[in-house]
């Protein structure tokens, strides 16, 4: 039986905001590792989703007329885990009106504020590795 691929993004979404919970917690309690590990499987169902919307979405012009956020500089991890929850609810809302392309730029925002976050931690941890 074949699962809709509606339904297959929206099980990567979920899956997603539940991995994303466990970052918030583990970033609360200082966590690297644990941090790390949940805000790669964000990503990676994040991915998984994306490549979904790519070959759900027929009308491919309107994905490659669309441009992503600008940079922000400088926002704190907290912010960007926040705008990341707030984008995948959004998308999840969108799943569920059909609107197939809205959804698909809500995981392409959350996906470039996951990437941030994972290039900021290796940042980090090579300067920590610097100062030994």
């Amino acid at each position: 039986e074949t699962m809709e691929a509606s339904e297959k993004i929206l099980k990567a979404l979920k899956s997603a905001a539940t991995y994303l919970e466990n970052s918030v917690s583990a970033f609360k309690k200082e966590d690297e590792n644990s941090f790390a590990d949940s805000i790669w499987h964000v990503a990676a169902e994040l991915e998984y989703a994306l490549f979904l919307f790519s070959i759900t979405i027929k009308n491919e012009s309107g994905m490659s007329k669309w441009k992503p956020n600008p940079e922000q500089k400088e926002i704190k991890t907290d912010q960007v885990l926040d705008a990341v929850q707030n984008l995948l609810s959004e998308s999840e809302k969108c799943m569920m009106n059909k609107k197939l392309l809205d959804a698909y730029k809500s995981v392409h925002n959350a996906r470039h504020y996951v990437l941030r976050v994972q290039e900021d931690q290796a940042k980090r941890k090579r300067e920590a590795l610097k100062k030994k």
